[in-house]
């Protein structure tokens, strides 16, 4: 069942996705060669707590941590570990969940850490751009087939390829609802978008193929041919006339500066 938030419902998922997004801002000032993703864990946990949070990622489904940590070919759901060390030239993608007066947040984004080669920075430049796409068709009349569209022709046409395996998805009270929200598809397919539904829209772009292996974990997908992978996700509102990105990446910016993506 899709679920339609009202607009109080609405303001009160953007605190939430508000609180998630200083959270970044506190991982974004950690990020360095040297760093540990148990060492980012703990920070976001710390954070989220004491900002009256629930970092809902922890005991989901038995998963053991506040953020999913996947490092370079790792594509999504990578476990924070005081082994995982992160080094110049890797990017990381940071996915987090925050629950706040009831309702969900989430939202990714894929960092570099120090100086990265101009491949792998097209690499996130176009996943960024994917994103931006995506949400543009998130507005009441449009199907969701119009973003996976939207999504999958940039990714393609720069020569990259889209995930299949891991799709967006409603969100609200729970952090996965109806509709899924695939990143690949057909313009004018799929189900009518209305207004007051929340979308996370999350493009998931390989440099190279998009096949996928799970790592014995049972949680960290990554690429095939191990080559970087990179994660972008708003929530996002569905309106009329525009989409209302409920995320905001505008605390990683005051840290990155020019270096944002």
């Amino acid at each position: 069942m899709i679920f339609l938030k009202t607009d109080e419902e609405i303001e009160l998922m953007r605190e939430s996705n508000k609180l998630l997004g200083m959270a970044y801002g506190e991982i974004a000032k950690a990020i360095a060669p040297g760093v540990s993703t148990a060492q980012l864990d703990k920070l976001a946990e710390e954070f989220i707590r004491d900002h009256g949070g629930i970092p809902s990622c922890k005991g989901y489904e038995g998963y053991p941590a506040t953020l999913c940590t996947s490092v370079n070919e790792q594509v999504v759901h990578g476990i924070p570990s005081d082994k995982v060390v992160l080094k110049e030239g890797d990017i990381i993608s940071v996915d987090c969940v925050v629950g706040l007066n009831g309702y969900q947040a989430d939202s990714a984004y894929t960092f570099p850490v120090g100086e990265i080669n101009s491949e792998t920075m097209r690499l996130l430049k176009t996943t960024r751009e994917c994103l931006n796409l995506g949400v543009a068709q998130a507005i009441a009349g449009k199907r969701i087939g119009d973003i996976g569209f939207a999504v999958q022709q940039h990714a393609e046409v720069a020569g990259f390829s889209v995930v299949r395996e891991f799709v967006g998805h409603g969100i609200g009270r729970d952090m996965h609802e109806e509709p899924e929200v695939p990143n690949y598809g057909r313009r004018g397919n799929g189900v009518v978008l209305k207004n007051g539904m929340v979308l996370a829209i999350e493009p998931m772009i390989c440099l190279g193929r998009r096949n996928l292996i799970l790592e014995a974990d049972e949680w960290t997908a990554r690429t095939v041919d191990r080559k970087p992978a990179a994660h972008y996700e708003y929530s996002v509102a569905v309106r009329n006339g525009k989409a209302d990105v409920l995320s905001t990446f505008d605390y990683i910016k005051e840290v990155l500066g020019d270096k944002f993506i």
